[in-house]
């Protein structure tokens, strides 16, 4: 993967970004989101509550605010957990589907800001910005409970899904820990195909984009999809630096780095709009690691 260490214009216009789909017949595919402010996704981003009961109903009215609403935006009891998992879908032309994944609770030590407020808080942004647009996917965007606890809610959640609904999920996507660095993914725990979909869109917005493995931190919630053979990718923001920072009091809105977070929500909202186009539709259309 090449590692793309361009800084990030301050004033990123919207854009209808042009990439050349390799695999479309027709040559180039216009891909198209729709951009979130930067004080919007900033001001998402600080709303974290100190104490874990208050992180889901604070995420409910985020999507809310965001357009996810009524029967789009449901809530999942997981059994042992005090808070649901928290589902919010959006409706495209095939039932494929593409899982935007996060944890909203946190450790008893810092904010939880950085882990993993920034996921969590980052979703209603990402369906902010796809909802305008026609898709071809199913998008269901998951604010997962209890991750600290084992990956209780992600868990949860895949080993409901039977065979066939495993069938339809064409990628899994999980953002945990942004903003302490340039946008990171987790190479080692990556599907190769997902990997080089994101590199490719990074290297085309040229946006910043660096493979970090980080297998000394633990898991997270893509493990659950991984090992049921679903495509799954970790982005994240973790050094060898920062890690430090993780499960202490140092976890604070102070540790983000405003700029380096907005450029990943730029980076992950085209890449899922640039996934949509590339990925397979419909269910004669399986992915090759699901056949």
């Amino acid at each position: 993967m090449r590692h793309l260490h361009r800084r990030v214009s301050s004033c990123f216009f919207p854009l209808l970004l042009l990439i050349a789909v390799l695999t479309a017949p027709a040559g180039a595919q216009r891909i198209s989101y729709h951009r979130v402010e930067q004080g919007t996704v900033e001001q998402r981003l600080k709303t974290a509550p100190a104490k874990n009961p208050e992180r889901e109903p604070e995420l409910h009215q985020l999507f809310e605010g965001a357009g996810c609403a009524g029967e789009a935006l449901t809530e999942t009891a997981v059994k042992g957990a005090k808070s649901p998992n928290l589902i919010c879908t959006l409706r495209g032309e095939s039932d494929s589907i593409i899982v935007v994944g996060a944890h909203f609770d946190k450790v008893a030590g810092g904010e939880g800001v950085v882990d993993n407020w920034s996921g969590a808080s980052l979703l209603p942004s990402l369906f902010e910005s796809l909802k305008g647009e026609p898709r071809r996917h199913t998008f269901v965007f998951i604010g997962f409970t209890d991750e600290e606890k084992g990956l209780v809610g992600s868990e949860a959640y895949a080993k409901r899904l039977t065979r066939e609904e495993r069938s339809k999920i064409r990628a899994m996507v999980n953002l945990d820990s942004l903003g302490l660095s340039p946008t990171k993914v987790w190479l080692s725990h990556a599907d190769k195909n997902l990997a080089e979909a994101l590199d490719t869109v990074a290297y085309a917005m040229k946006l910043p984009l660096a493979a970090v493995n980080v297998e000394q931190v633990g898991s997270s919630d893509s493990e659950s999809f991984a090992k049921r053979k679903i495509p799954s990718l970790i982005i994240h923001s973790v050094t060898q630096e920062t890690l430090p920072i993780l499960h202490t009091a140092k976890d604070q809105l102070a540790a983000i780095h405003m700029d380096d977070y907005y450029a990943s929500y730029q980076l992950v909202a085209v890449y899922l709009a640039y996934l949509d186009h590339t990925l397979p539709a419909g269910k004669d259309e399986a992915p090759a690691a699901q056949k």
